[in-house]
C-alpha cells in the first residue's frame, strides 16, 4: 500500500509543483494568499455538509462490512446527517455571501465565488461520504485510482482556467472540484458501491445518530476549527504584515501540505482501521513501533533533503518568494513532530475517545493560535511557524499520556 501510494503521490507532487509554479508566476503572493482562504473553506465545508461522518463512516464500514444490517442503518443515518448538513450549509453561504466575501477574501468582489461554493455543497456531501466507504472496505488501488484520477482532471482544469481568467479562473476551477471528484467516484466506484449500499432501501432515519454525532464532534474541532485558525492568521498577517507575507506563509503550508499527504492517506487507509481492531496495550505498542519504524524514518529522511535544497525548492516553485528560506527550519520540526502526534492521536479516533480528542485539539488549537498572533509581533512572518513547532511539541505529550491513560484505565488483557 505504502509503494503503490508513493507512486500516486510522486506524481501529485510533480503536477502541484508544477501548477504552484504558474500561480507564483501569474498570481503572486497575493492571489496565493486568496487561494489558501479558498482551499481552508473548501476543508471546513468537507466536515459541515456531511456533519463530519467521515471517520464514523470508515470505522463502521470496516468493522461491518459484512453485516448488510448495519451497513444500512449506518447510510440512512449518513443519509439525514449530509442531507441537514447540506441546506444549512447552501442557505449559509447564499445569504451571507457578502459578509463571508469580505471577512474570507478581505473585499466583496468574491461574492460570485461564495454563491458558486452554495451550488457545489451537495457534491462535497457526496464525495466526502463516498471517499469514507472505499477507505472503509479499505480498497487501497481504487482509492488510488479515483484520487489521481480526479485529481489530474482538477489540475488541468485550473491550468486552463488560470490562462484564460486569471486569479478568478483558479479560484473557480478549485472550487468545482468536488464535481470533478465525484463524477470520477461514481465511473470507477459505482458497482462496488452498489453491492454496500442499497440505495432503495435508505430511509430518512437516525438509528445509528449517536454513534456518529461523536465523529461530528470530532471532525469540527479538527477540521472546522483547526482551518478557521488558518483562515484567521492569514487574515491576521495580512492585516499587520502584508497580504504578500499572508501569501509566503500560505506557500509554506502549500509546500508541507503536499508531502503530509502521503501521511494523511496512509492514516485513513491503514492506521484507522488497525487501530479500530487492537484492543490491548501491547498490541497497540506493537503497532506503534512499527508504524514509527516505517514511517518516522522516511519521513525524516524526505524533510531533511526537503531542508538541505529549500533553497532550490523556492526558486523552481515560488520564484520571488524570498521571504520563504527562514520558514522551512520551523516548519519542517513542526511537521515531523505532528506526524508522530497523529499516529498516537488516531487512537482517539478507532476507539471513539471523544473527550480526549477535543480536549487535545482544543489544546493545540488555543497554542497556536495565541502563541502565532503573539510571536509575530517580535518575528514576523517566522513567528508563525514558530508557533507551529511549539504547538506539537506539547501536543505529542498531551497525546501520549491520554493514550497510555486509556490503556491503563481500561485494564486490557495482555495479548
Amino acid at each position: 500500500m505504502t509503494s503503490l501510494n508513493a507512486v500516486v503521490i510522486s506524481i501529485r507532487l510533480a503536477v502541484s509543483f508544477f501548477i504552484q509554479r504558474l500561480l507564483a508566476e501569474m498570481v503572486g503572493e497575493v492571489g496565493i494568499y486568496k487561494i489558501g482562504q479558498l482551499r481552508s473553506v473548501s476543508q471546513i465545508l468537507t466536515s459541515i455538509t456531511s456533519l463530519g461522518v467521515f471517520n464514523g463512516i470508515v470505522k463502521y464500514v470496516s468493522e461491518h462490512k459484512e453485516d448488510k444490517d448495519q451497513l444500512q442503518k449506518l447510510f440512512s443515518t449518513t443519509l439525514v446527517f449530509t442531507v441537514i448538513g447540506t441546506v444549512f450549509t447552501a442557505l449559509t453561504l447564499i445569504l451571507f455571501a457578502p459578509l463571508l466575501s469580505e471577512y474570507v477574501f478581505g473585499s466583496i468582489e468574491y461574492i460570485y465565488l461564495v454563491r458558486l461554493i452554495a451550488v457545489v455543497v451537495p457534491f462535497i456531501a457526496i464525495q466526502r461520504v463516498f471517499y469514507g466507504v472505499v477507505n472503509g472496505l479499505s480498497l487501497y488501488k481504487k482509492f488510488v485510482k479515483i484520487e489521481l484520477a480526479s485529481y489530474l482532471i482538477s489540475a488541468t482544469l485550473t491550468v486552463i482556467f488560470l490562462f484564460q481568467y486569471n486569479l478568478n479562473g483558479a479560484l473557480v476551477a478549485i472550487a468545482i472540484t468536488p464535481i470533478v471528484q465525484v463524477i470520477v467516484m461514481m465511473f470507477l466506484f459505482i458497482k462496488i458501491l452498489r453491492e454496500y449500499v442499497q440505495f432503495s432501501k435508505l430511509t430518512f432515519t437516525t438509528p445509528l445518530a449517536k454513534s456518529l454525532l461523536a465523529f461530528s464532534l470530532m471532525s469540527f474541532v479538527s477540521t472546522v476549527l483547526l482551518n478557521y485558525v488558518e483562515i484567521d492568521i492569514r487574515s491576521m498577517l495580512a492585516n499587520k504584515l502584508t497580504e504578500q507575507d499572508a501569501g509566503i506563509w500560505t506557500a509554506m503550508t502549500f509546500i508541507s501540505k503536499n508531502y503530509m499527504v502521503f501521511s494523511g492517506s496512509i492514516f485513513t487507509l491503514y492506521v484507522l482501521p488497525k487501530f479500530a481492531g487492537i484492543h490491548s496495550r501491547n498490541g497497540f505498542i506493537t503497532e506503534l513501533i512499527t508504524i514509527y519504524k516505517t514511517l518516522l524514518p522516511l519521513f525524516g529522511l524526505g524533510m531533511l533533503v526537503v531542508y538541505l535544497f529549500r533553497d532550490l525548492l523556492v526558486d523552481l516553485i515560488y520564484p520571488g518568494f524570498t521571504g520563504m528560506g527562514p520558514l522551512f527550519k520551523w516548519q519542517l520540526l513542526g511537521d515531523f513532530i505532528k506526524l508522530a502526534s497523529l499516529v498516537l492521536a488516531h487512537q482517539f479516533l478507532a476507539k471513539k475517545m471523544v473527550r480526549n480528542f477535543i480536549f487535545s485539539e482544543i489544546i493545540s488549537l488555543v497554542l497556536f493560535y495565541g502563541l502565532a498572533n503573539y510571536l509575530t509581533r517580535d518575528y514576523g512572518i517566522e513567528g508563525v511557524v514558530m508557533a507551529h513547532f511549539f504547538r506539537y511539541i506539547v501536543y505529542f505529550f498531551v497525546v501520549m499520556f491520554l493514550v497510555f491513560r486509556y490503556f491503563k484505565n481500561k485494564n486490557p488483557k495482555i495479548d
